[in-house]
């Protein structure tokens, strides 16, 4: 009787985030932000 064995190793490796992507961050932050803050002003001046 004969045993074969396979393995497979996956090795996953973290990126630094890049200086780029944290300002691209940031700036899709501030967008939401500010869109969020059109959209409550809209609604209170409604009501």
């Amino acid at each position: 009787m004969t045993i074969h064995l396979f393995f497979i190793t996956i090795t996953i490796e973290r990126r630094k985030p890049r200086k780029r992507s944290i300002e691209e961050e940031r700036f899709a932050r501030a967008a939401e932000e500010e869109l969020l803050d059109r959209k409550c002003s809209v609604h209170q001046r409604v009501f």
